[in-house]
């Protein structure tokens, strides 16, 4: 089980207690100038408090227990924003300390020559450096990252990756990169170490998920300027609103000037302390959501871009297909039956493993109902595939006497039959030119001299991807195959899974030549690999995913790593990516509409002394000035505590296009952010005044 079949509760006990403690800790002008909009609320907190202190000795601009009705509710929301941020810092906390748990400080076989049989001697993991050569045998946990350089082995990586399942880890190839913190089954391994301790790969995964560490991205900085442009202008407005009120008294000999305790609360109230409150948690969230789905993001800019993603490049064999190729239909000679051939090809199968083997016999068994059959019973001799004959198949003899069964590729078992003195048929070749024209393998079977028909393996496409990439077309993403299939097979997978488009016998300069020439054009461009061949394309893809179970420099490469390595987890990220930004474009566009609801509850009853025509803008009919003012100053705060479980779990994903999501978030968010403000600041003014407090 992976931890993202079991993620943290939103609101578990000891994070909750966590971050309270945390939003106590964060009341430091060091921690609220990081964010400007919320700092603007603190220090209006704290000039509040100074006038409630004021007002007990005597110096009164208005009612003692007012200010500090005041203060303790822009105290209160500046808490109440410090705890949004800190219980999304908290859940990658606690993420993080579940990773480092599984830090040990191991001893290591340190090797005096790089080979297996040579001597070595103990070391400590952390006095290991990049470059050292380490014996691994069973048992041993691998102390930290490397590369294979002799030997095979199993691997358990469940401390690593969540999964139970061991993993084999070789010298060569696409599978020589190993973990430290893993611990190997069986066998033994000779591994070069890659980096020095505290630059492992689970060093970065706990620092990626530190949200101390998080940079805000491009988007997130943007959206943060714009906020404090806004701030920036009511504050101006606010300035000048005290002289406009003096003024204005002077000349009508009436009324009373706004005191500074009211300039305070309309300005909190008036810049976006919604999203200004919960723009970091959201954040923070993205890259919590990312973890629990198995992924580690290097950066918060992978997360967004992810959400930004216009082209998707997906790996053909694991990704859009099951990688290992099924027998899905028997396709028989002329004068042979279908059920003649089934049996042929069952019992050329019998001891074939493979997964193309094993399919061949379940087909056989659905068809025709022809059960498996022990071969001792037969004197049956399995003859195993090889480079040479690319066939295989069994020796036996039976009541009609000996039979050499053979099954494979359709030129080896023409020159099979033609040895013993047979014909191939042309209708058989045919058939061999239809499968292979139709994306599928063609297996010719013979039995002695006679060719008995053609088994189609295919390809089999992964149950519902096609509705998947359906999805993703609707928003507005292109999905492009790459494979190094011929571009008639490649065209006849690309129709069946719907992908836009294909790229056929790919090569690595055709990869990152793709990717290029569509980055070129404006678009962003993810991808998912696990070998080296892959890593200059991941480093060109704006989203790149590498496999955990891949090579280093793949990983390296990329700017995630999906600790399940599983090549379909593309779609999830891009997913999650969508996710975020709609979240924050849904919180963005409440928070907005819920300034305008509030700018009708509390500027009226701000200058009612001032300008009594005024008073006749009170549509929701509040008790009082003080209640109405106060009204929206305690929803400005409780409706950040509301919104906290949004921001943390995220807005429902849909697969929509843009103009469809703008019309929805304006829909919901945009009317509901009008609407609720005036109902929850009603029904506050209705307890305020029931309770007698103003």
């Amino acid at each position: 089980m992976s931890r993202k079949d079991v993620p943290l509760p939103l609101f578990d006990p000891s994070l909750v207690r966590g971050a309270l403690e945390d939003s106590l800790r964060k009341l430091t002008p060091r921690a609220q100038w990081r964010n400007p909009v919320m700092f603007v609320v603190y220090l209006g907190a704290v000039i509040t408090t100074l006038l409630w202190i004021e007002a007990l000795r005597g110096n009164a601009e208005a009612p003692a227990g007012f200010i500090l009705s005041i203060a303790l509710w822009l105290w209160f929301t500046v808490l109440f924003a410090n705890f949004a941020e800190a219980l999304a810092e908290g859940r990658s906390r606690a993420q993080a300390a579940s990773l480092r748990g599984m830090k040990r400080n191991t001893v290591a076989k340190l090797l005096t020559k790089p080979r297996f049989g040579a001597q070595w001697s103990p070391i400590q993991a952390n006095e290991l450096r990049a470059g050292a050569v380490i014996l691994v045998e069973a048992g041993d946990t691998i102390a930290l990252d490397g590369t294979v350089l002799e030997g095979v082995a199993s691997v358990d990586e469940s401390a690593i990756t969540g999964e139970s399942a061991p993993v084999i880890r070789e010298a060569g190839g696409d599978f020589s990169s190993v973990t430290g913190g893993t611990r190997v089954l069986s066998d033994w391994l000779v591994v070069q170490v890659t980096v020095n301790p505290g630059e492992s790969f689970l060093d970065r995964m706990i620092s990626m998920v530190e949200s101390a560490k998080r940079q805000k991205t491009p988007n997130e900085l943007a959206l943060s300027i714009l906020l404090v442009g806004l701030t920036l202008v009511f504050m101006m407005v606010i300035v000048t609103l005290k002289p406009f009120s003096a003024f204005a008294v002077e000349q009508a000999g009436a009324g009373s000037v706004v005191g500074l305790t009211v300039l305070i609360a309309l300005l909190v109230c008036l810049i976006p302390t919604t999203i200004g409150g919960l723009l970091s948690a959201i954040g923070v969230a993205g890259m919590s959501r990312m973890m629990q789905a198995n992924v580690i993001a290097t950066s918060g800019r992978a997360v967004e871009a992810a959400g930004d993603v216009d082209v998707l490049l997906l790996d053909k064999t694991g990704t859009i297909t099951l990688g290992n190729r099924q027998a899905s239909d028997f396709l028989p000679a002329s004068g042979i039956s279908p059920a003649q051939l089934a049996d042929a090809a069952q019992m050329a199968s019998l001891a074939d493993e493979t997964p193309e083997g094993r399919s061949v016999v379940v087909l056989a068994k659905e068809r025709h109902g022809l059960r498996e059959r022990e071969l001792s019973a037969l004197n049956a001799t399995f003859v195993p595939f090889t480079a040479q004959t690319r066939m295989s198949g069994v020796d036996m003899r039976d009541a009609t006497g000996p039979r050499a069964l053979r099954k494979g590729a359709a030129d080896a078992v023409r020159k099979h039959v033609e040895a013993l003195g047979g014909q191939f048929p042309p209708d058989v070749q045919k058939l061999v030119e239809e499968v292979a024209r139709r994306g599928s393998t063609p297996l010719v079977v013979a039995d002695n001299a006679r060719v008995m028909g053609v088994i189609e393996l295919k390809d089999i496409v992964k149950h519902g991807i096609r509705e998947r990439f359906a999805e993703l077309r609707r928003m507005g993403i292109k999905t492009v195959m790459i494979t190094g299939d011929n571009p008639l097979t490649a065209a006849a997978i690309a129709a069946e899974a719907g992908v836009d488009d294909y790229l056929a016998e790919a090569r690595p300069e055709d990869k990152l030549q793709l990717i290029r020439s569509q980055q070129a054009a404006g678009r962003l461009v993810a991808m998912t690999g696990d070998g080296t061949n892959d890593a200059p394309a991941l480093a060109q893809a704006d989203v790149a995913v590498a496999m955990n179970s891949g090579t280093q420099a793949a990983k390296e490469a990329g700017n995630m790593v999906d600790l399940d390595s599983n090549p379909t987890k593309l779609i999830e990220v891009v997913e999650t990516g969508k996710q975020m930004l709609m979240t924050r474009g849904a919180l963005t566009t409440f928070s907005v509409a819920n300034d305008v609801a509030k700018y009708f509850a509390i500027i009226p009853a701000a200058f009612v002394g001032t300008y009594p025509q005024l008073a006749s803008l009170n549509v929701m009919g509040l008790h009082s000035s003080e209640s109405a003012i106060l009204s929206a100053v305690i929803f400005n705060a409780l409706i950040i505590i509301a919104l906290i479980p949004l921001a943390l779990r995220g807005v429902p994903y849909r697969a929509v296009g843009a103009a469809a999501l703008l019309r929805r978030n304006l829909l919901i968010y945009g009317v509901g952010g009008l609407v609720v403000p005036f109902v929850g600041i009603k029904l506050i003014d209705m307890l305020l005044a029931g309770a007698g407090m103003v």
